[in-house]
């Protein structure tokens, strides 16, 4: 009998401890706002930080190059290069080819652009020679421009390899191509020919850069003739057609104040003509 009570005493201690205990919890949990406390996550792993882009080159370092002669800067309002070569895009290394170069004014800059790993060519129809020899012959005297070479060749035969090409500018120049009483009926290349030259020079991915004087919506490409023109539709179309895709078009040389009427070589707009800006690429 004595064995009993001490079993159920001991049994009635066990009980008394366990509420014990399950109240000690209930009030950690009351405390605590009734929750379990979370699990603690591990912390993310760093996360690596993506390397800087490269910078493009100084353009406007260019520009301000101290060896420009005064004729060119001279001429820098009205042309925008600094903003001008940005959109070519131009980078060291790379092959220009620079068909109707004129006296040279945008083969400075794309020498600079290009440095000495690239190189520029600068191309005219040979008809173009008499205009602009001496010209270039100071420009490139005593090896000045070390990574220039000059090709007197016609638009739809240009002097270089296949795919060769980085990028092709043609600056103020496809009305060219239809300027035939004006130009002593020179000799300048077939149209659809021109632009196909282009593709072939052209590396896979290169850039073709056009830029040129406005003329009328609508209006023959006689007007390469009569005003040194040409409708930027017109340019649009052969380019298509030769199997460029159009990647920008920039209104940077716009003039709304140019009526489009007048001859280039006209006083009253000389140098301030609305032009047109026309990046594409070769697929």
């Amino acid at each position: 009998m004595a064995q009993l009570r001490r079993r159920r005493t001991n049994m009635t201690r066990n009980i008394l401890k366990i509420t014990g205990a399950s109240l000690l919890a209930l009030a950690f949990a009351t405390a605590c706002g009734g929750e379990t406390p979370a699990p603690v996550e591990p912390a993310p792993a760093p996360v690596a930080e993506a390397p800087p882009v490269p910078a493009g080159p100084d353009y406007a370092s260019f520009v301000a190059s101290t060896g420009r002669v005064a004729e060119d800067t001279a001429k820098d309002a009205t042309r925008k290069p600094a903003e001008v070569l940005a959109f070519t895009k131009i980078q060291p290394g790379q092959t220009v080819f620079e068909m109707e170069a004129g006296a040279g004014y945008y083969t400075e800059l794309f020498s600079l652009a290009a440095g000495p790993s690239g190189k520029v060519i600068m191309q005219a129809p040979k008809e173009f020679e008499g205009f602009y020899k001496d010209a270039l012959a100071a420009r490139t005297k005593d090896n000045r421009l070390a990574n220039v070479t000059v090709s007197w060749s016609p638009f739809d035969k240009l002097d270089a390899a296949d795919a060769s090409v980085d990028v092709v500018t043609w600056f103020q120049g496809p009305h060219e191509l239809y300027c035939a009483k004006a130009c002593g009926n020179a000799v300048m290349g077939d149209p659809a020919k021109s632009f196909a030259e282009v593709a072939r020079i052209l590396k896979p991915g290169g850039t073709f850069i056009i830029m040129d004087h406005v003329s009328p919506t609508g209006t023959p490409t006689t007007s390469g003739n009569d005003l040194h023109r040409i409708d930027p539709m017109a340019v649009k179309a052969m380019a298509t057609t030769a199997g460029f895709a159009l990647d920008e078009e920039s209104a940077l040389l716009a003039n709304p104040a140019d009526d489009h009427t007048k001859g280039v070589f006209d006083p009253s707009i000389q140098g301030k003509t609305d032009q047109f800006l026309l990046r594409y690429k070769k697929p």
